[in-house]
């Protein structure tokens, strides 16, 4: 809407800059670009990045079907962002399955997953500060916190499929990620999509998490909503002391390994001597 296209071309429009992009990366220019939704006339990259054959993409989603299947087939690591621990188990299998389709098979290494946790010094200020990510300003991507979405616009006609659209109501609740629905924290909390607590009561929530879903990699979302300065201080430093490094061993014992780990040829885990290293959480302010 905001950028006059019609929604459902929102797909290939998508694809068709994922194209334009690589080309950008990978082809010396110049060339010219006529596709069907992007028309460029002359296009010179003369800053090409240095890694060959490009960056790593890994592609973040909300278990869209269609975005699950596309990046199975490109290979990409995916990125689940904050869903409920039964749907997004459902759209990794989706991916392993489509790269079973593709002639390849996947791992670990090509699905990760970011959710909420907050680590405290107490169980009493962890809750205090846990319930802080359903205050303060509004954000749409905040459960519990999204404020006043009109679901007519967050969800128009063509954004998404029917199979989608079924997957965000299992993910989010019946409404998807932006309807009027409002999950309470203790929702959240006992369905791990808070996790929140001292590090002895987080650590073998987060062990659950990562042994049902098996991701290679995690990325812990704190500090929003209306934490404070001193709350994301506190949780920062007892991640670094305490629970980074326990869950980096959590991921040595489960064999949880990162794209950074497996050799891209094989899909095997590289050895030590080859330089890899431990399965690694990081935390990450969304």
């Amino acid at each position: 809407v905001a950028h006059n296209a019609p929604p459902h071309y929102n797909r290939e429009r998508f694809e068709e800059a994922h194209d334009f992009i690589i080309k950008a990366w990978t082809t010396p220019g110049p060339f010219r670009w006529e596709g069907k939704h992007y028309h460029y006339r002359y296009v010179n990259p003369w800053a090409r990045p240095l890694q060959q054959p490009h960056p790593p993409i890994w592609i973040p989603s909300t278990v869209s079907v269609e975005t699950v299947q596309w990046t199975a087939r490109h290979r990409y690591p995916l990125v689940l962002l904050a869903t409920k621990l039964e749907p997004t188990k459902e759209a990794f299998q989706l991916y392993h399955d489509t790269a079973a389709a593709e002639g390849y098979t996947s791992g670990t290494q090509n699905v990760a997953y970011l959710f909420k946790v907050h680590v405290d010094e107490t169980e009493e200020l962890a809750e205090q500060a846990g319930r802080k990510y359903l205050s303060g300003v509004s954000n749409p991507f905040l459960a519990g916190n999204e404020g006043a979405i009109n679901p007519a616009i967050m969800n128009l006609p063509g954004h998404t499929s029917r199979s989608s659209r079924r997957l965000a109501a299992t993910a989010f609740g019946p409404a998807g990620r932006f309807g009027t629905n409002r999950r309470p924290y203790e929702d959240q909390v006992g369905d791990y999509t808070i996790i929140s607590g001292t590090p002895k009561t987080v650590l073998p929530k987060i062990r659950h998490v990562l042994e049902y879903l098996r991701p290679g990699s995690i990325f812990f979302w704190d500090g929003d909503g209306a934490m404070t300065h001193e709350d994301q201080m506190r949780s920062l430093r007892l991640m670094g002391e305490e629970v980074i490094p326990a869950v980096r061993e959590m991921g040595k014992s489960l064999e949880l390994f990162s794209p950074f780990e497996v050799d891209p040829g094989t899909g095997k885990p590289l050895t030590s001597e080859a330089g890899a290293t431990s399965p690694v959480a990081e935390p990450a302010n969304a």
